[in-house]
């Protein structure tokens, strides 16, 4: 299945709304980009948590998507974050990859480095994939 980043934002319009930039869509590996900006950033100028955070569930939930049978929606069960250090400089680079794929959920983990490839935050989520109510 191929996916671009056109049909992800026509999905989930938040993730074009936050800024999120894909560089790769594919199963094994899904690779987001969130630019600083100062209205995405908190205290000395480092990108806000919540920020990150929604980079992570975007990428996250592409992933899962793209490893789940054609035609499910993702829909976020549990997230853990660890902010590790702060993301400073041009942007944060998210790299989503399946842990784990089940039958009806998918565990991802999603690394967020900052411009010289630091890493700063790790998020594993599990994904559940739903079957949009016009096809169930």
């Amino acid at each position: 299945m191929t996916v671009t980043a056109e049909e992800i934002y026509a999905v989930a319009p938040f993730a074009e709304t936050l800024g999120v930039r894909f560089a790769a869509i594919s199963a094994p590996e899904v690779r987001a980009r969130l630019e600083c900006a100062p209205a995405l950033s908190t205290l000395g100028g480092a990108l806000h948590g919540g920020a990150l955070m929604g980079l992570a569930d975007v990428a996250a939930a592409a992933c899962a998507a793209l490893n789940g049978p054609e035609g499910t929606l993702p829909a976020t069960m549990q997230s853990n974050t660890l902010f590790l250090r702060p993301v400073r400089g041009t942007g944060a680079f998210a790299t989503a990859r399946p842990l784990h794929v089940g039958r009806n959920t998918v565990t991802v983990e999603v690394d967020i480095s900052d411009e010289q490839d630091v890493l700063c935050v790790r998020i594993t989520q599990v994904v559940a994939l739903r079957t949009p109510p016009s096809q169930a």
